[in-house]
């Protein structure tokens, strides 16, 4: 019995893959970039080993990690959250779920209309979240079309201000869009309501009630097998809602990394064995989006400050998998994820095949891993970085 803890920091690459020409992504690199130009400090990472795995100034590689280092290769085809969380857990996606960077089509959006009853949208672009609301809310207000729109994700979104649209009418129209709209040929990532309040000029979006629908994700995944297995399962974070609530025995929504963290605290401590998986959210969100490295800086030493305290609540025997699920580089142009390595540490050393776990061919071999820690037959094709039991 014991623990098995994965830990998504949402948006950290380590250095643009091989095919990033095809995504628009040659030379990026969030963690390289964002460390090199704020100074960084991470002590308890570097302890880890996180400066081994790609040169960082003030990161260096230390001669005895605490941690087993290396990076991962996507072979998805995408890099948006669900895409890099599904193959964190088994499934590999042959193609790339629709993007709309020009707007959704007219019969998506009069099929929309017919669902919701409403005589027209508001916006259908690519549009940063915060943008379309300064831009369309005050005629939303007037008339009462609701504003949907997409981003460089696969992603239908709807926004909606909570004086015109009640929560649960946007939240049906959300449910109804993802069964009855976008499906077939336009069967996106996630359809994600996006309600906000406030003012002309002040409005404001309200994270707290955000929901998403993701697609159902293919078995076999991780969490639907352990699950199958008798393994608990645990969700913290929005990981719950890019599986479409399937696979997991409890969840805790959480809205920013201190959430996450603190959730992640208490499972820590109420849990004897199982499996936590954890999405921090605020460096995609919050930074990598908004092209802000400062503050992607400040998220990521944020969470090094709690690396203490998360190590000192394992027990012996229990794995910790530090990762990402796709790069956000905040100081190349644009707000889009970026097609990227990601950094993976696993703690303790000891509990792995190496020290150095060199690049990983794919993202499944978490799924592998994590099955392995519990001695469960390999389902996903991959191959496991831990020693065993």
């Amino acid at each position: 019995m014991g623990k098995c803890v994965l830990v998504i920091i949402d948006g950290v690459g380590c250095g643009s893959q091989e095919d990033s020409h095809l995504y628009g992504d040659l030379g990026c690199n969030t963690l390289g970039h964002v460390v090199n130009r704020c100074k960084t400090r991470l002590p308890n990472l570097t302890k880890m080993g996180l400066g081994n795995i790609i040169p960082l100034d003030t990161v260096p590689a230390v001669a005895s990690p605490t941690a087993s280092w290396g990076k991962m290769r996507e072979v998805s085809a995408g890099k948006d959250s669900t895409t890099g969380h599904w193959e964190i857990a088994g499934v590999t996606l042959p193609a790339p779920f629709p993007t709309y960077p020009d707007g959704f089509p007219d019969d998506v959006i009069s099929a929309f209309c017919r669902m919701a009853g409403v005589d027209g949208v508001l916006a259908n672009g690519a549009w940063s979240g915060t943008e379309v609301i300064e831009r369309f809310g005050a005629e939303h207000l007037a008339t009462g079309r609701p504003i949907v729109y997409t981003s460089a994700d696969s992603v239908f979104q709807i926004a909606t201000h909570e004086d015109i649209t009640p929560l649960e009418t946007l939240y049906r129209w959300c449910d109804l869009s993802r069964t009855q709209v976008m499906t077939g040929e336009h069967e996106v990532g996630r359809v994600i309501a996006r309600p906000f309040t406030g003012t002309e000029g002040a409005f404001v979006r309200l994270n707290d009630h955000r929901k998403d629908y993701s697609a159902i994700p293919p078995i076999p995944n991780l969490p639907e097998h352990l699950q199958s297995n008798g393994i608990k399962t645990y969700s913290i974070g929005k990981v719950i809602d890019l599986f479409a609530g399937f696979g997991f025995n409890q969840y805790r929504k959480t809205k920013n990394n201190a959430e996450g963290i603190a959730q992640l605290l208490s499972a820590l401590k109420g849990m004897d064995d199982g499996f936590i998986f954890v999405n921090l959210i605020d460096t995609d969100q919050l930074f990598g989006h908004r092209n802000d490295p400062e503050g992607y800086s400040g998220s990521l030493e944020e969470f090094d400050r709690v690396i203490p305290a998360i190590l000192g609540s394992l027990n012996e025997g229990d794995v910790l998998i530090l990762t990402g699920d796709h790069g956000n580089d905040p100081t190349t142009p644009g707000s889009d994820h970026t097609r990227e390595f990601v950094p993976l540490l696993v703690y303790p050393a000891e509990r792995c095949i190496a020290t150095d776990l060199g690049i990983r061919t794919s993202f499944r071999d978490i799924a592998t891993s994590v099955s392995s820690y519990w001695n469960l037959p390999d389902v996903f094709g991959a191959v496991s970085f831990l020693s065993g039991k």
